[in-house]
């Protein structure tokens, strides 16, 4: 070997000893890599596997159903074949919602509303595809799953309410929630959660929605359930039951078909609300399947007013109901007695204006006034007496209140006052305004369930009712408080009772040709006809042109309040229809056919579902002194 290649031969031998010591470095760290992973990091990188491998998924409880007094089902919960779709089990929704288009129709709005939300969507977060699918496209989709890339079929449930309109604005209804409510509670944003959107189902919603359970489960790296590893059921959430009569619900809603209005029957010693109708309804099952533009349009420009509840939210003149309570009013104050005759030759004047009676009557006393309906009796009555006063007593009879009985969205009404105009209008009170105010007009408003109210308490000896709905919740019977008494003398409070008799019961009443003939079953009333426009002389004149004669929205109002039966007072009643005409002719025979329902099937004495029956409560001290 020459020098050249001895040269040679060791820079080689020095390369190859550096190339091994460099690998044995690299060798070296990475082993020490995998001891310090392996061995040393065992239990932080075994807990991170574990963590990748197992998901916690929330379960959605099932509603709380809800039932009338007598065990009908008024809400329910029935199958909902859904289909689902989890964002991160798929590489393309968009193909994933192809594929499932070759096997059921998918219309292009819901595939722009399911992109839409598994954009927004946690990756391993369930966006619904379809809800209520019929069992044949259910079936359809099952045997094609494998083909589907996330899209996954589901059996859960769905709330359902079998009595369509006649409960509409009562139960309520249930929709999917918004993105509010959504951000509120992570729960709602589960597959087929619904929430309540008014009605009983909004008014007590936590309670009928339940708690939410969850489950661990391992799933794959394609993030698929391979078995379940813990569970802990959801809370099904509480029955309610109603004090509804459904029989007897249903019967009001098909009495006053046709019309616009409402309708209230109550329990003047419990308060218990056994018909609370408002026409026309609406299908509530529409809002929890999904309402089409259609539907809504129709709803919303119908000049009924389907989605309004009348019986609690309409606010309407009482018109002529009222004065049952005025009546009193000048009783307990003295400055009327029952005895006393005013001369009613169909108008009074005051100052440059002439307040009109609807006939002459001549001359009348308290019980006539109510029997005939005389205005201008009420017009003198209104003088002595004054806004002060008649502002107390429509407030101790629950006009101007809000209940808070079991129902969202209550309206309180109007009760007009000296502060009311100046804080509402910037104007002082008018003498004028308080002659109207006296007769139901003017400024006054009230729903028909204030009227109910108004008339219970009447009938119950001058007791402080007061409305209730809800039953029970769960196992827990709601209390039924002793209404207060509120201190009337009971020889006046009968003076008003005989005047509501004779209107129904004897020769000339306004409400005669609507009595219930059954003996024991007689009912005593009051007619109330609301004026919506201004009558001008020239009418007058002319002999006032009649209801029917005039487009419907300028009719009169017509209302009828009353109790059952005369002799052993039950039950009380109040009825509404929007321009209905006279009170006489449109809303008392209504009222007379419900309540003879009602005595007949008489649903205080039948016994009720649900948790032993409450004793009644005294009222606290505080309650008392109201």
């Amino acid at each position: 070997m020459d020098i050249k290649d001895n040269d040679r031969y060791k820079m080689f031998n020095r390369r190859a000893a550096m190339m091994s010591v460099g690998g044995l470095g690299v060798m070296g760290t990475l082993f020490g890599r995998l001891y310090y992973i392996q061995v040393l990091e065992e239990e932080t990188y075994k807990g991170l596997a574990d963590k990748n491998s197992v998901r916690l998924e929330k379960l959605a409880p099932v509603r709380g159903r809800i039932y009338d007094r007598f065990g009908t089902e008024l809400a329910s919960n029935q199958s909902n074949f859904r289909l689902v779709l989890v964002p991160g089990q798929t590489q393309d929704i968009e193909q994933a919602l192809d594929n499932l288009g070759e096997v059921i129709e998918v219309s292009d709005g819901r595939r722009e509303r399911v992109l839409k939300a598994a954009k927004r969507s946690r990756r391993f977060s369930a966006v619904t595809v379809m809800e209520n699918l019929e069992w044949e496209d259910f079936a359809k989709v099952n045997i094609r799953t494998p083909d589907l890339g996330g899209i996954t079929p589901e059996a859960g449930v769905t709330r359902d309410y079998p009595f369509d309109s006649d409960l509409s604005h009562i139960v309520g209804y249930v929709a999917a929630p918004n993105e509010s409510e959504i951000d509120e509670d992570e729960i709602l944003s589960l597959p087929g959660m619904r929430i309540g959107k008014d009605g009983v189902e909004r008014f007590i919603e936590a309670e009928l929605r339940g708690q939410s359970g969850n489950r661990q489960v391992e799933v794959n790296a394609y993030g698929r359930v391979i078995r379940e590893l813990k569970r802990e059921d959801s809370t099904p959430g509480k029955d309610v039951i109603l004090t509804l009569d459904m029989e007897l619900q249903s019967y009001a809603m098909k009495r006053m078909e046709g019309e616009s209005g409402a309708a209230v029957v109550m329990d003047i010693h419990t308060g218990d609300l056994l018909a609370l109708a408002s026409v026309p309804g609406f299908d509530p099952n529409d809002f929890n399947l999904g309402l089409s533009q259609d539907t809504w349009d129709g709803l919303r420009n119908n000049k009924y007013k389907p989605l309004l509840n009348k019986a609690i939210k309409g606010q309407y003149p009482p018109g002529s109901t009222v004065k049952t309570i005025m009546a009193l009013a000048a009783l307990e104050a003295g400055v009327m007695s029952p005895w006393e005759s005013v001369y009613c030759g169909g108008v009074t004047r005051l100052g440059n204006h002439d307040f009109h009676c609807w006939k002459d009557h001549g001359p009348v006393n308290m019980r006539t006034a109510i029997k005939e309906s005389c205005d201008v009796y009420f017009y003198e009555l209104a003088q002595r007496l004054g806004i002060d006063r008649i502002q107390s007593i429509c407030n101790r009879f629950g006009l101007g209140q809000v209940f808070d009985f079991g129902l969202p969205g209550e309206k309180s009404g109007v009760v007009p006052s000296r502060g009311w105009k100046i804080a509402n209008i910037g104007e002082p009170w008018q003498q004028g305004e308080t002659l109207i105010a006296a007769i139901g007009q003017g400024f006054m408003l009230a729903n028909p369930l204030q009227l109910a109210v108004m008339t219970a308490r009447l009938a119950n000896g001058g007791k402080a009712v007061e409305p209730r709905l809800i039953r029970a919740v769960g196992s827990e019977a709601m209390d039924i408080v002793a209404p207060p008494s509120m201190g009337f003398d009971q020889s006046q409070l009968q003076v008003i009772l005989d005047g509501m008799n004779a209107v129904s019961n004897r020769a000339g009443g306004t409400a005669y040709g609507s009595r219930i003939w059954e003996k024991g079953m007689e009912l005593a009333g009051k007619t109330g006809t609301s004026q919506v426009r201004r009558i001008t002389a020239a009418e007058r004149a002319a002999g006032i042109i009649k209801n029917e004669d005039l487009p419907w929205e300028r009719r009169d109002h017509a209302l009828f309040v009353a109790f059952a039966p005369v002799d052993n007072p039950r039950y009380a009643i109040s009825v509404f229809v929007e321009h209905g005409g006279g009170g006489s002719k449109a809303a008392a025979p209504i009222a007379r056919d419900i309540m003879h329902k009602t005595l007949i099937k008489d649903p205080s004495k039948r016994r009720a579902i649900g948790p032993v029956a409450q004793t009644m409560k005294a009222p606290s001290p505080a309650t008392e002194e109201g």
